[in-house]
């Protein structure tokens, strides 16, 4: 069984065979898939995917991305539906200091107040982490939560060290696919089994392999090519699929609970 730890199936991108997409990841033994919101707006969404589809699980927070549209009581929302709905995660939440326009101030204010409240109900939390793993870090210091997975993990080692001991799992996904991506693979190679957990942030981060379906089309990434996404990590480690498959799907239930019930 294979776990994928952040997928967006709520996602537009999915709108037109959101259906055929769930379907082909069950097929390819994708039990489990963590959906992660972005914004108050689309936490109907999440949970209306996750009664829908066998396996799925929601995670609601505010993304840095859409902070500029946040309001100070949505974090109020937030709370109701954290105390309602009892979510396997906070996310997905953070800092990006790669996007260009976004108040880093206004972020860190959403970032802080949602560690709070993961605090608060005892939940761990999804990272979205893009140029300020060092903030990130810092603020995780300050505000000790129960630990969560920094999604599409591409930092240092030093940095991957330092989430390992504050209790975190590393996400790799399609990235790690990449043949350029020699320094993600060396990391992946070099870091503790038990410290990573497979993802594929579909829609977006598509493997290597992922088809275009339609000439000058965006390449789409879908929750059924993570056992694909896998064969890289079973090369690297030189271990077989299956042993994989175990240890990343321990590592996701260790850190959010049994997922797989």
């Amino acid at each position: 069984m294979w776990i994928d730890t952040h997928c967006h199936l709520d996602a537009a991108e999915f709108s037109a065979d959101r259906d055929a997409v769930a379907a082909a990841a069950r097929l390819a033994g994708v039990g489990t898939i963590v959906i992660p919101s972005v914004a108050v707006a689309n936490f109907v969404a999440v949970r209306d995917c996750c009664q829908r589809y066998p396996g799925c699980r929601p995670a609601y927070g505010i993304h840095p991305m859409y902070t500029p549209q946040a309001h100070e009581h949505d974090l109020g929302v937030l709370r109701a539906w954290l105390e309602r709905e009892r979510p396997v995660a906070v996310g997905e939440i953070g800092l990006d200091h790669y996007v260009t326009g976004l108040d880093p101030a206004r972020q860190a204010f959403f970032f802080v107040e949602q560690l709070k409240l993961a605090r608060e109900f005892d939940l761990p939390v999804l990272l979205h982490v893009r140029r300020a793993i060092d903030l990130i870090l810092k603020e995780l210091r300050r505000y000790r939560v129960r630990g969560g997975i920094a999604h599409a993990f591409n930092g240092s080692k030093q940095q991957a060290e330092a989430f390992i001991d504050l209790g975190f799992k590393l996400g790799f996904g399609g990235a790690m696919t990449w043949k350029r991506a020699t320094r993600l693979r060396a990391l992946a190679r070099e870091l503790p089994h038990e410290a990573i957990v497979l993802e594929t942030d579909a829609p977006d981060i598509p493997p290597q392999f992922a088809p275009c379906k339609q000439p000058g089309e965006r390449v789409r990434n879908e929750p059924a090519l993570l056992p694909q996404i896998a064969e890289t990590l079973s090369e690297l480690w030189e271990i077989p699929l299956p042993a994989v498959a175990k240890i990343t799907s321990q590592n996701a239930i260790f850190i959010l609970g049994n997922i797989t019930e």
